[in-house]
């Protein structure tokens, strides 16, 4: 009974500290890439493949996929989004395909593996807003605080 007890915490702790992104993304992630850098000139790193995180201002589907607005939190070392002020800018996530919104609404956390694509340029309150965008391989929304992906 106690290895039957024993076994059970140690899977839970296991399950508990897994990365959220695959084992396989984050082999193709290229750990050159200077975050700071990235957002500051998006084309310079286009092509490159990397993980990102953050809060979550709004998903749009559009007619080609799913557009998600993020902005951008350092990831903790399982790639969920840190609570914290800090941020280098927001991006987007272009996801081929439908996402549900309530699902990526305001507020929700995301971890997103992808490509970066360069940039697109879209409205942030009156101005023209040079988003990083980049195409998703894998995305995870999460709520704030939650062990695992929703």
């Amino acid at each position: 009974m106690n290895k039957c007890i024993t076994l059970l915490l140690g899977i839970t702790v296991l399950i508990g500290c897994a990365h959220v992104v695959s084992e396989e993304s984050r082999n193709a992630t290229d750990t050159s890439v200077n975050l700071p850098l990235l957002f500051k000139n998006p084309l310079d790193y286009k092509g490159a493949f990397v993980i990102l995180g953050g809060n979550v201002v709004r998903a749009v589907n559009e007619q080609e996929g799913t557009y998600v607005e993020v902005v951008e939190k350092p990831l903790d070392e399982r790639g969920r989004p840190k609570n914290t002020d800090l941020s280098l800018g927001r991006f987007l996530i272009f996801y081929e395909g439908y996402l549900e919104t309530t699902v990526f609404s305001k507020s929700k956390n995301v971890t997103v593996a992808g490509e970066i694509m360069g940039t697109r340029i879209d409205q942030l309150g009156e101005m023209d807003y040079p988003y990083l965008l980049i195409k998703s391989k894998e995305i995870h929304a999460l709520k704030p605080g939650e062990r695992f992906p929703i």
